[in-house]
């Protein structure tokens, strides 16, 4: 069998493992405040964020496009297959570490760290201004804008209802929660699918098995949402407890008030910008929104500081073991 061939079919194989790892390692970024409320119960929660996962993953592809043609120029055969592969193994190795110490941090900046660091060991070339426009801009502004969103909203849940009994209201905005915590794994869906796609599209490029204008096949869409699903369902309990207990110990209108905002930055840049934010980032600091519309010591500050350390580790962490990673494959094959 054609070296090169046997290459895609691996870095498809490893792509598809990252997206499982992206659903294991984000499912709690849906699941967790509903969950924390009572609003669902954790298994009703995962099988419903599987699902609403599937279906998101075909809503658009703007944010595989963004991965896949403008991140990095990959070149052609097997040096550029090694490159692909080698920012993969760099991202799940990545996720997996956060994961082991329940840190909520980025698959989708994982991913991105990964390729650039395996491009620049590789000396290739690297869409800086892509990256500054669509990753950097959007991973510090996504962050922000979910956090006073989540202020805004919570603020006016506070106002519209309060001259209502809050045994009702909570009871109310357990059944919202359903809906918004539907949103919410909607928009990841949406976002973290398609990361994975642009990738296996990248690697087709690459291989000589697709062209740069082509769209990306149905069964490569199909696949990505089958394992960001599956993992999904696998579930993610200890980022789970950091996002739904540690940070703030939430309520139902808390909880659909983060839901709502996170949801909402997640479509908007999905759908109008294809930047391919962080779901992590967004919920995590719509949770911080919400909080601090309580009072400021209300947020457990120390974790969230914690958190943030991992936001900023994320990418030079994932880009340095690539780059590992390429060497060695490298040496391997080439």
């Amino acid at each position: 069998m054609d070296l090169t061939l046997v290459l895609v079919i691996g870095v498809v194989a490893v792509a598809l493992a990252f997206d499982y790892t992206n659903g294991f390692h984000d499912a709690a970024n849906a699941i967790a405040t509903s969950v924390s409320t009572r609003a669902l119960t954790p298994r009703a929660a995962l099988f419903m964020a599987a699902a609403m996962n599937f279906l998101g993953a075909h809503l658009g592809t703007q944010v595989a496009a963004t991965v896949g043609k403008g991140i990095i120029d990959a070149p052609k055969g097997v040096h550029g297959l090694v490159i692909v592969v080698s920012a993969l193994v760099g991202a799940i190795s990545w996720n997996l570490i956060t994961w082991y110490f329940g840190l909520p941090s980025s698959s989708s900046h994982a991913l991105i760290g990964g390729l650039v660091g395996s491009a620049l060991a590789s000396s290739s070339v690297v869409h800086w201004d892509g990256v500054i426009e669509k990753v950097v801009i959007p991973m510090v502004l996504s962050p922000l804008i979910g956090f006073v969103l989540a202020a805004i909203v919570m603020i006016g849940i506070l106002w519209g209802f309060r001259r209502s009994q809050p045994a009702k209201t909570n009871r109310g905005f357990r059944h919202a929660q359903t809906v918004s915590a539907a949103a919410m794994a909607l928009g990841h869906g949406l976002q973290d699918a398609q990361k994975t796609m642009g990738v296996i599209f990248l690697a087709l490029v690459v291989g000589g098995f697709q062209h740069e204008g082509d769209p990306i096949p149905q069964w490569v869409i199909l696949s990505a949402a089958a394992a960001i699903s599956l993992g999904t369902y696998a579930g993610g309990w200890r980022i789970m407890r950091t996002l739904g207990r540690r940070i703030i110990a939430l309520t139902p209108p808390q909880g659909f008030a983060a839901e709502a905002a996170a949801a909402s930055v997640l479509y908007t840049a999905a759908i109008g910008f294809g930047a391919p934010i962080s779901t992590t980032h967004t919920v995590t600091s719509a949770i911080m929104g919400v909080g601090a519309t309580k009072r400021l010591s209300a947020v457990r500050w120390g974790v969230a500081g914690n958190i943030v350390m991992g936001w900023i580790l994320t990418i030079p962490a994932a880009a340095a073991v690539a780059a590992v990673c390429y060497f060695a494959v490298h040496w391997l094959v080439e």
